[in-house]
């Protein structure tokens, strides 16, 4: 069979599959067993695919799982809803600041859970409403909450990235670093662009003076032990306003920012291999929120709870991760052995040997790579993309990346960005037909279209910089080498 033949029959039926509405593992699974035995020595083949799941439970993959679960434990707890409220409440007078609050809260959810789709459904479904109540245009609070998603894919801890090394077989380390910078720069140019565009349109995102009458009541602070309160003061001072403001950021986020440096600074110090700074960054997490517990004995604040801490939170927050780590491992075993059916047929050397044979540059070669994964971005998720290219990106020494001699974690990093983007990327993201689905009637797909291109054009804007100076991605990358 000609290796184009086998390129449309492999592909095709997982695209086919996975149109009927077949989960993406099992379509891969079903395209799998027909390459095994057309392409693997027929049924000899076919013995060869549970091998696959003992590859599949790679210790590389351990990240992902406490990752997850950190996330979970925030979600579940109620911790990470109370630190957007802190940051609501500490930056109520910035122009378009619920679109703020929306950009740090959305990249919270977005990176510790890795499914941008989900999460924009979460955070539509949360926080949209509220925007559209206090006046704000569909254009400027639909677009924050698609586009975090961007930000989540680099900032760590991304499981999405930790899941794109491990199959490329590559550094979690280096790929995780490599994200911070691409990542502030994002959301620094999305802070400022909200900010400019309130202020110079403040019809946009109305400002008006929030309730601060619970700002003004006195601060109670009690120690009690059990039922018994053994001690217990009031401050009713003319500093109560801002304190009251302020402290709630402190509660909330500062322990959040904790658990980042705990996990980030480790591997970047060389502390802690990235398995090990998961595990630190979960038990941070559960610190934390037993933390919160505790402290909402000890001191009361106005309009400020302490997190919900208990077994069913936990037992919920380990189901869920349980849930979504074994879609990824069913995910992987399927991917491993598409690549080996790739590989076998022929499809993976004859389109490399097409591509080398129109002389392209390096450059031209990471643009269509690029374009493949805008396009496919109309009709799959993140992972589904994934599977589907890293056989011809990165995998073997046959891939593109490979034999054009490209730097395997700024490739990295520029798929991460482009496939944000194209799940964005009109007519068909997926992520514009989520938000129109979650959006108020009379919002039409047009609008919520108008609400992301300005998004879009940050997110081309920094893969464009990326792409001209790779140092930005990589220069921080080679000092944790």
């Amino acid at each position: 069979m000609e290796w184009y033949n086998a390129l449309i029959l492999l592909l095709g039926t997982v695209c086919v599959l996975m149109f009927m509405g077949l989960p993406v593992a099992f379509a891969f699974f079903a395209a799998n067993i027909l390459g095994t035995f057309l392409f693997i020595n027929g049924d000899i083949g076919l013995v060869f695919m549970p091998m696959e799941f003992n590859n599949a439970i790679n210790f590389s993959l351990a990240p992902i799982a406490l990752f997850l679960l950190m996330g979970e434990i925030l979600l579940h707890t109620g911790v990470a809803f109370k630190a957007i409220g802190a940051i609501d409440r500490l930056i109520s007078r910035v122009p378009g600041r619920l679109s703020i609050v929306t950009i740090i809260g959305g990249t919270v959810f977005s990176s510790l859970s890795g499914s941008t789709i989900a999460n924009t459904a979460i955070l539509g479904s949360v926080l949209l409403p509220d925007m559209i109540k206090s006046g704000y245009k569909p254009s400027i609070a639909m677009g924050p909450i698609m586009a975090v998603g961007g930000i989540a894919m680099l900032i760590p801890p991304s499981a999405l990235a930790v899941l794109l090394a491990s199959i490329a077989e590559q550094s979690v380390a280096q790929l995780l670093i490599a994200g911070i910078i691409p990542g502030i720069l994002m959301a620094t140019l999305f802070f400022a662009y909200v900010i400019i565009r309130c202020t110079i349109n403040p019809s946009l995102a109305p400002s008006y003076d929030p309730d601060e009458s619970g700002l003004e009541q006195p601060i109670n602070f009690s120690l009690n032990i059990g039922d018994r309160v053994v001690w217990s003061a009031t401050y009713q001072g003319k500093y109560r306003k801002p304190i009251n403001r302020v402290l709630p950021f402190f509660l909330y986020i500062l322990p959040l920012f904790i658990i980042f440096i705990v996990v980030v600074g480790s591997i970047f110090f060389k502390i802690a291999a990235p398995t090990e700074a998961a595990a630190l960054g979960s038990l941070a997490a559960l610190g934390a929120c037993y933390f919160f517990k505790l402290f909402k004995n000890i001191v009361q604040i106005t309009g400020i709870d302490g997190a919900d801490f208990t077994w069913r939170a936990i037992w919920k927050s380990l189901i869920e991760t349980a849930k979504i780590n074994t879609m990824i491992l069913f995910i992987i075993a399927g991917s491993l052995v598409f690549s080996q059916a790739l590989s076998n047929s022929g499809a993976t050397d004859g389109l490399l040997q097409a591509i080398n044979s129109l002389e392209m540059t390096k450059l031209q070669v990471v643009i269509m790579m690029m374009l493949v994964l805008l396009f496919l971005g109309a009709f799959m998720d993140q992972v589904s993309m994934l599977l589907l290219t890293l056989p011809f990106f990165l995998l073997g020494s046959s891939s593109l990346q490979v034999v054009f001699d490209i730097d395997v974690i700024w490739l990295m990093v520029l798929m991460l960005i482009t496939m944000e983007i194209s799940l964005l990327t009109p007519p068909f993201g997926l992520l514009l037909y989520v938000m129109k689905g979650i959006a108020p009637f009379d919002v039409s797909l047009g609008d919520v279209v108008k609400s992301a291109l300005p998004f879009i054009l940050i997110e081309l804007f920094v893969l464009a910089l990326l792409i001209a100076a790779p140092e930005v991605a990589v220069w921080l990358p080679a000092m944790v080498k």
